[in-house]
């Protein structure tokens, strides 16, 4: 069984989408609570491009590295101890682990059985790839976090981003009232087609006044800022008092002041999340599982795939990532 070779991807130092190689590697057999899972598509996440750069919150620790904690695909082995799914089940793999511990870019990897839910008959391969890192950040964020509650008005920046258009699915299933920010007229139609109850164009409207009029003054409930920097303190005064500003990206790239320290803020709750508070929480997690599953049955909701790359254009992927000019989700596939 450790003979078997798999496609995978790899990198050998930090750097931009360039570094990444693919390769045949040596896939052994499933340890005692892990599966091995023949992978049919691979969702592609701002965390791998922060990873391969050395930008994560996590950092590599050892080259050659392999990238990615989000699949679909089959349970091909499965190890000792493991209940509950076995050979031949369809399954979605869960970002429930660390990318250097299970990287899932490659067409067979093993992973941990605990972070493996099945698969909907429904739901295909591309959309169970592309489903979990979004709407467990999102069901975690307003659900286990924000105890966000129908009628109230959240905020979002980088609304446009796979998380961005999950949160605001859970947002309209939970009767919350959403107002998504972007900087193009371009991005906004398509944010409006998606379900945005209120867009705003940053580059051509002023924002303060904008939240204003649609709160009739009081702000939001929440803001999500997946950007944060320098304009988080901007953020924080749309946020109604007692509200909550809760930071769960770092898009900008630049230091992020605490904006708490301003006395003429109104009083607010300032915090960071991140997806891992519900995927590695394993009580969390089967609450999400339900969840996300039953929008997934019902249509409610539906990852948006800007568009679909081989495994082995992942570098390509990744380029196209890091020009923020799409809308929803990348994902690999791997042919069959």
């Amino acid at each position: 069984m450790t003979s078997e070779q798999a496609t995978v991807v790899r990198f050998h130092e930090l750097g931009g989408p360039e570094v990444l190689q693919v390769r045949r590697h040596p896939v052994g057999a499933p340890g005692p609570g892990e599966v091995r899972v023949r992978i049919d598509a691979i969702g592609i996440n701002r965390a791998e491009a922060l990873f391969r750069s050395g930008h994560y919150i996590e950092p590599v620790r050892r080259f050659p590295a392999g990238l990615g904690s989000e699949a679909a695909g089959e349970i091909e082995l499965v190890g000792p101890g493991v209940a509950g799914v076995r050979p031949g089940d369809a399954v979605s793999v869960v970002p429930a682990f660390s990318q250097n511990d299970y990287p899932v870019y490659a067409d067979r990897a093993i992973v941990p059985a605990a972070a493996v839910v099945r698969r909907p008959d429904t739901v295909d391969a591309i959309t169970g790839a592309a489903t979990w890192m979004a709407f467990l950040t999102a069901y975690g964020a307003l659900v286990e976090v924000g105890d966000i509650h129908p009628g109230d008005t959240i905020l979002l920046n980088a609304a446009s981003s796979s998380v961005g258009l999950a949160l605001i699915q859970v947002a309209n299933h939970l009767g919350v009232r959403t107002i998504a920010l972007t900087r193009t007229a371009t991005k906004a139609a398509a944010l409006e087609a998606h379900g945005a109850t209120h867009v705003i164009v940053t580059d051509t409207e002023n924002v303060p006044d904008r939240v204003a009029t649609l709160t009739n003054g009081q702000g939001v409930r929440m803001v999500l800022d997946a950007v944060a920097g320098p304009g988080i303190t901007h953020l924080a005064r749309l946020v109604s008092p007692e509200g909550t500003l809760l930071v769960y990206g770092a898009l900008s790239g630049e230091p992020t002041p605490y904006p708490g320290v301003d006395l003429g803020l109104p009083a607010l709750n300032v915090r960071s999340f991140t997806m891992h508070e519900t995927s590695r929480n394993p009580i969390r997690l089967s609450r999400a599982e339900a969840f996300i599953t039953a929008g997934l049955r019902t249509g409610a909701f539906r990852p948006v795939i800007a568009a679909t790359f081989p495994l082995d254009q992942a570098a390509e992927a990744h380029a196209r990532l890091e020009d923020h000019t799409h809308v929803g989700k990348y994902v690999l596939t791997v042919p069959r």
